[in-house]
């Protein structure tokens, strides 16, 4: 009998055991190359994916870390302020302390110089009475040696006297 396109029973049992084969290899295959793979590519998804969600959950953490230090640094700038204000007060009353001082010590000076010039104008007024007393020991030293009377003696006294004027002589 001729065979249609050559073929024959031991061909057909030879391609049915080469297609079981193939079928049991790929199956075979599969289970012990396949699903490794496919565990692989599926932990590393999932490791992806992991690596996503902490990616994200690092992202509002900074996030929040972010505003915590604006915040922070908001309440630096505050303080700041504060400690300027408080030295500017602090600098404002040390210079009233100080201009107090000042006037004060000017008071003193001004007290002082006067307490000096009265002190120098008793002074110089002693020391014109000692000169009266001086000029009046050597007039009287004179009216006795020239042997002049009281009249004369009295008038040169008083002319001696409006010549230095009384405010000189009178304390």
């Amino acid at each position: 009998m001729d065979r249609l396109f050559g073929l024959d029973m031991q061909l057909l049992m030879d391609a049915l055991q080469f297609a079981a084969s193939v079928l049991v290899l790929f199956a075979l295959g599969s289970y012990l190359l396949f699903n490794p793979v496919r565990k692989l590519l599926k932990d590393r998804q999932d490791g992806i994916k992991k690596d996503i969600d902490d990616a994200a959950a690092d992202k509002e953490s900074a996030k929040e870390l972010k505003d915590l230090y604006e915040g922070k640094l908001k309440e630096v700038d505050k303080e700041a302020e504060q400690i300027l204000s408080e030295a500017r007060q602090k600098a404002l009353k040390n210079e009233a302390r100080i201009i107090d001082e000042a006037k004060e010590e000017a008071a003193r000076i001004i007290k002082r110089a006067n307490e000096e010039a009265v002190l120098e104008k008793k002074r110089a007024m002693d020391e014109v009475k000692q000169e009266m007393i001086t000029i009046a020991s050597m007039m009287a030293a004179k009216a006795v040696a020239a042997s002049i009377d009281t009249t004369i003696q009295d008038t040169l006294v008083e002319e001696t006297l409006k010549e230095m004027g009384d405010s000189t002589w009178q304390s």
